[in-house]
């Protein structure tokens, strides 16, 4: 079976485009037209990526997001009428790993969706066992622990502490990281690289607010220090 698609979306002619376009490029897609049954097929079959719509007539995109995040850590887009940054902020805190504001070009959403796919599938070279302190990544095997307790990470925040880790004490730029991270650097908006830095100390850090090893470093960028 190829890739699946689950386009969670409640205006139809919107769902139906989205649904053709995507099939132009062979994948398969799955539709909802709200958050019930947007869940109830997810957990149905195996989905790939998951493109949810932020204004929903039941269950909220955000807690759809949510719902999901909260047994898997598959690929979500986050799709929103307006480029508000609460909107944006909100949607990325619920776990989703980027975001498109309505309208968007068809080919914007399948390089999107390509670039997700591509950053899932890309497994990364080497034997790597890093050590910062109390905190230990496994890049091949996909393991995070701190103080010698996994720590569950979503596939976006693991690909970001791994490429942070991979240059200890390079301060990445918010550019950087998304083409490092996200693979595109022109559609990309530095909220995505703060939102999820932000997710990923509350995870690796003793002291979120005061962060040890995943730094800011103020008006260039992030830095992994040991």
């Amino acid at each position: 079976m190829g890739t699946r698609i689950l386009a969670v979306e409640d205006d139809e002619r919107i769902r139906a485009a989205v649904k053709l376009a995507l099939e132009d490029e062979g994948w398969q897609v799955e539709e909802a037209a709200n958050g019930e049954e947007a869940l109830l097929s997810f957990a149905q079959a195996p989905t790939d990526v998951v493109l949810i719509d932020i204004m929903l007539p039941d269950i909220d995109g955000f807690e759809v997001c949510r719902a999901i995040r909260r047994t898997s850590d598959v690929p979500i887009v986050m799709v929103t009428a307006r480029d508000d940054t609460h909107d944006v902020v909100a949607g990325l805190e619920a776990g989703a790993d980027d975001y498109m504001t309505k309208p968007f070009a068809p080919k914007e959403l399948s390089a999107r969706i390509r670039a997700l796919l591509r950053r899932v599938r890309t497994s990364e070279p080497g034997n790597l066992h890093l050590r910062f302190g109390d905190l230990e990544v496994v890049p091949d095997e996909g393991v995070v622990r701190r103080g010698g307790a996994d720590v569950h990470l979503t596939k976006t925040e693991f690909k970001l502490l791994v490429e942070l880790a991979s240059s200890p004490g390079r301060v990445f730029s918010r550019e950087i990281l998304l083409d490092k991270v996200w693979g595109y650097d022109y559609f990309g908006d530095g909220r995505l690289v703060d939102v999820h830095v932000r997710r990923l100390r509350t995870k690796v850090e003793a002291d979120p607010a005061n962060p040890r090893h995943v730094v800011t470093v103020r008006g260039l960028g992030y830095k992994l220090q040991t």
